[in-house]
């Protein structure tokens, strides 16, 4: 008898791995590079087409408050997809790189540490990654099963932003043999510039027409410690409606490509009967600005530079939406949770399951937000607080009231101790998260800020001396 069952543990530990995850559903993430939270027609904008994203958050479950942390570059995307990948905050990190597990008295790997490929590993699933390749995760991107790259620039210059990832996409799950569960990692490289989209998806929109942002400005009000960085060149000084309306058209209409890819993705599961077994996950490593309050980059913690549209939608997904508080480092612990994997231990990311399953209203009542040594912020459901050290400036906004971040209450007199509140909660998440920036300094730079003419941009793009330019 013991001979017997010594066999039948055997032959149990050589079946494929797909016979224990047999029942899991498959997980997709379809990830948008610089999207607004409002670029999506389902949720709040009637301007955009965007019929596929519009379909998956009328079947799925919305986050309203979903948001990047921050970043610790000002290529944002590379800290977004670190944290959004290892669950951690970038303050956990060394030298702008993830942790790493420690082999014996090895080195320190840092694509070793729990992250979202190894923990689906763990719990049944073939892993594949396809996306740009330039600031992203590659450590951790290199743990998936499948991990491919495609050319970003091509991608988006070629008229069909999207199309490369679909392509190979659809080509693997017609292909695709084992018969484990599959976690897609779809990280496109768009709507982020250069935006360039065939007519076909220009002519549905009048340049004209374009609305511009509700918190549009020609000029941000102060210096915000990154005002001539390369994303804030792409127009120039003040913003003019005109420029906006253009730079808002290619956005739109790379969107709206984008969205068409995605859809022939989904329609390719639904005619291979996989779409009611497969949990769909929309999302972006952060907002963009496009115009709102004089800026156009990523580089700032507004709404506009942080928060991210996110979209649940599957099997065990009710039809809802929520106003909790999210992080995106918080979506890699939720799937571990909601697909019945062992979940990673030791992390800045929560599982918001219980907020899906109406459960709970939310599992975060705050979040700290952190730009560099130039911005920190804090908000709870209500206010927020941004804090500019090196100018000394400071930002309240009532967002039930004020969602566009327009109206700054921080001069107001009623609002003093409310200030004083949220500025020791502020400080106390930065203790939280081994962030030691002061929050003011004794001599602050001038706050008022003037566009440097086309000399002194040149002046600023020479390497200093002693220093050779970085490629």
């Amino acid at each position: 008898m013991k001979h017997i069952l010594m066999l039948i543990l055997a032959l149990l530990c050589a079946l494929p791995a797909g016979s224990v995850a047999a029942d899991k559903p498959n997980v997709l993430f379809l990830f948008a590079d610089d999207m607004r939270a409002d670029s999506v027609a389902a949720l709040g904008n009637s301007f955009v087409k965007t019929p596929n994203l519009d379909s998956l958050a009328h079947r799925g479950f919305v986050f309203n408050n979903a948001y990047c942390l921050g970043g610790n570059s000002a290529a944002v995307c590379t800290p977004s997809r670190n944290m959004l990948l290892s669950g951690n905050a970038y303050f956990r990190w060394k030298d702008f790189i993830p942790p790493g597990a420690k082999a014996g008295n090895g080195p320190i790997s840092p694509g070793d540490a729990p992250n979202w490929p190894l923990s689906m590993k763990d719990a049944g699933y073939v892993t594949y990654h396809q996306g740009k390749k330039g600031n992203t995760a590659p450590l951790i991107q290199a743990k998936f099963d499948y991990n491919l790259y495609i050319n970003e620039n091509l991608d988006r210059t070629c008229g069909e932003p999207g199309k490369m990832i679909a392509d190979d996409t659809v080509k693997f799950l017609k292909e695709k043999k084992d018969e484990r569960p599959f976690f897609m990692y779809l990280a496109f490289a768009n709507p982020h510039d250069p935006r360039v989209a065939a007519g076909n998806y220009t002519n549905l929109y009048q340049r004209d027409q374009v609305p511009l942002p509700k918190n549009w400005l020609p000029m941000h009000p102060f210096d915000n410690g990154e005002m001539v960085v390369r994303d804030e060149r792409l127009l120039p000084w003040p913003r003019t409606e005109t420029d906006l309306r253009a730079t808002l058209h290619e956005y739109y209409a790379v969107v709206t490509a984008m969205d068409g890819y995605m859809g022939r993705i989904l329609q390719t599961l639904k005619e291979l009967g996989q779409l009611d077994n497969t949990i769909v996950i929309f999302s972006a490593d952060q907002s963009i600005a496009v115009g709102s309050h004089g800026l156009l980059g990523k580089q700032n913690l507004y709404d506009a530079g942080m928060k991210a549209p996110l979209i649940f939608a599957g099997p065990g997904i009710p039809k809802g939406r929520s106003d909790a508080l999210i992080y995106l480092l918080d979506i890699y612990p939720t799937i571990c949770d909601l697909v019945g994997g062992p979940m990673p231990a030791g992390i800045d990311g929560r599982s918001f399951k219980p907020v899906i399953a109406g459960k709970s209203k939310a599992v975060r009542n705050e979040l700290f937000f952190a730009y560099r040594h130039l911005q920190r912020a804090w908000r709870d459901e209500r206010w927020k607080l941004i804090r500019y050290p090196e100018v000394n400036v400071t930002q309240l906004f009532d967002l039930q009231n004020d969602p566009e971040e327009m109206k700054n209450l921080a001069d107001d007199p009623a609002q003093a101790s409310r200030i004083e509140r949220m500025l020791a909660k502020l400080k106390s998440a930065q203790q939280k998260f081994g962030d030691d920036l002061p929050l003011t300094v004794d001599n602050p730079k001038p706050a008022k800020w003037t566009p440097p003419s086309a000399e002194e941009l040149k002046k600023l793009d020479q390497p200093k001396a002693g220093k050779k330019r970085k490629k």
